[in-house]
C-alpha cells in the first residue's frame, strides 16, 4: 500500500528518494544476470550484490542490457552505472582488456560510457587501455583525445572546495581581466559525481570511493551557494540513508572520523548518529530547509538559483540504482528508465 502511494504522488516522488538511496546487504546469493536479456529486477538485484559475489566476466551481459534499455541516453541520471562499469574495471586489471572488448559492440551513441568508464576506473595503464580501443569507437575519438590529453578530468582530480567568486570575481570573469587562458582541470563536485562514487563502491566495496563522497560533505554547511549545499547534502544523506542498512559502511564511516579535518568529522558524526538511529527522514527535512533558506537569501545567490532545477533533478537521481534492497525493487524502476520523476521531485522540493 505505501509502495502504492508513493508511486501515485508528487510528495512520493521525493519520499521515493529515500528508499533508492538505500543500498543494503543483500540476500546471501546475489541474483545472477543471465544469458538472456535480464529484467530491471535483475540488474538491480546483481549490482547491489556485487561487491559481495564479484562476478566480472558477467558485467558485459549488463551492460548490453542496459544499452538496450537505453539507460545510458542521458549523461545527468546514468552516473551510478558508470562508477559501477569503472570499479569492476579497476579491480579487474588483467582483465580488462577483454572485458572492455566485448562491451564495445554496445550502440555506438552509448560507447562513451565505456570511454569514460575506463578513464574514471584508476587504473594505472587506463591511457594505454583506451587508446588501444579507440579504432573501434571513431565515433568518440575526441573525447578520447581530450582524456588522453589531460583536457578532461578524471575521479582523481575532484575540486573538493569548489571557488565561490565574489562579486568583483565575477566582474573580473565576465570582463576576462586577468584571465591568463590556461584553466586547472578538475572534476566539479554534483550529484552526478556521488552517483559514480556510489556506483564504484558497489562494484568494490572499497573505502576509496567513500572516502571521496565524505571529503565533500563539508559543502552540506555552505550558505552561499545552492550548487554546493545541494551537492553536500546529497553527500551526507545518501551516506547516511546507505550505512543504515550496511554494516560494513557503517563501520567505514566510524573509522574514518578520526582520520578527517574537523569540519569533515563534524558532519561526519552527524552522519553516523543519523545512521545508528535510523532517522534519515529529519537529515533529508533539514537539508530541504537550508536549501530553501539559501534561495530566499536574494541578490548574492541568484546566480547560484540559475542551475537549482538541474542541480535538484541531478539529487533525484543519486543511487537510483541500489532499490534492490529490502525488496523495493520496483520503486527503482522509474529512476532507471524516465526522467520524469526527476522533474516531479523537482517541483515539489521547489513548491514545499
Amino acid at each position: 500500500m505505501v509502495a502504492g502511494v508513493l508511486r501515485h504522488t508528487v510528495g512520493g516522488v521525493f519520499a521515493l528518494l529515500a528508499f533508492t538511496l538505500v543500498v543494503a546487504a543483500p540476500a546471501a546469493a546475489a541474483t545472477p544476470v543471465r544469458t538472456e536479456p535480464p529484467s530491471t529486477d535483475a540488474i538491480l538485484r546483481w549490482i547491489n550484490g556485487y561487491r559481495h559475489r564479484p562476478e566480472p566476466d558477467r558485467l558485459p551481459v549488463l551492460v548490453s542490457a542496459l544499452s538496450q534499455m537505453q539507460a545510458f541516453k542521458d549523461s545527468e541520471t546514468c552516473g551510478a552505472y558508470i562508477g559501477f562499469i569503472a570499479g569492476v574495471l579497476g579491480s579487474n586489471p588483467a582483465r580488462t582488456k577483454h572485458l572492455v572488448a566485448r562491451m564495445v559492440s554496445i550502440a555506438p551513441a552509448d560507447r562513451w560510457v565505456l570511454v569514460r568508464a575506463i578513464a574514471y576506473s584508476g587504473l594505472a595503464n587506463w591511457k594505454d587501455v583506451l587508446l588501444s580501443f579507440a579504432e573501434d569507437m571513431p565515433e568518440w575519438r575526441p573525447m578520447i583525445n581530450r582524456y588522453l590529453e589531460g583536457k578532461l578530468p578524471t575521479l582523481e582530480q575532484i575540486d573538493y572546495k569548489p571557488a565561490k567568486p565574489g562579486m568583483f570575481d565575477k566582474i573580473k570573469i565576465a570582463l576576462k581581466i586577468g584571465d591568463s587562458g590556461k584553466k586547472t582541470v578538475t572534476l566539479t563536485p554534483s550529484p552526478e559525481l556521488i552517483d559514480v562514487l556510489w556506483g564504484y563502491y558497489l562494484a568494490t566495496g572499497a573505502y576509496k570511493p567513500i572516502g571521496q563522497i565524505i571529503k565533500l560533505l563539508p559543502l552540506a554547511d555552505d550558505k552561499d551557494s545552492v550548487d554546493n549545499l545541494t551537492t553536500g547534502s546529497a553527500a551526507k544523506f545518501t551516506l547516511a540513508s546507505n550505512a543504515v542498512r550496511d554494516f560494513t559502511l557503517l563501520t567505514m564511516l566510524k573509522w574514518s572520523v578520526s582520520h578527517q579535518p574537523k569540519e569533515t568529522a563534524k558532519v561526519l558524526k552527524q552522519v553516523i548518529v543519523t545512521a545508528e538511529d535510523v532517522d534519515t527522514g529529519d537529515m533529508r527535512k533539514q537539508s530541504l530547509a537550508a536549501i530553501e533558506e539559501l534561495k530566499q537569501k536574494g541578490p548574492s545567490s541568484k546566480r547560484d538559483l540559475t542551475g537549482m532545477g538541474e542541480i535538484g533533478q541531478g539529487a533525484l537521481a543519486v543511487g537510483c540504482i541500489a532499490a534492490a534492497a529490502a525488496g523495493q525493487v520496483e520503486l527503482g524502476i522509474p529512476c532507471v528508465i524516465g526522467g520524469a520523476t526527476y522533474s516531479a521531485g523537482m517541483q515539489y522540493m521547489s513548491n514545499q
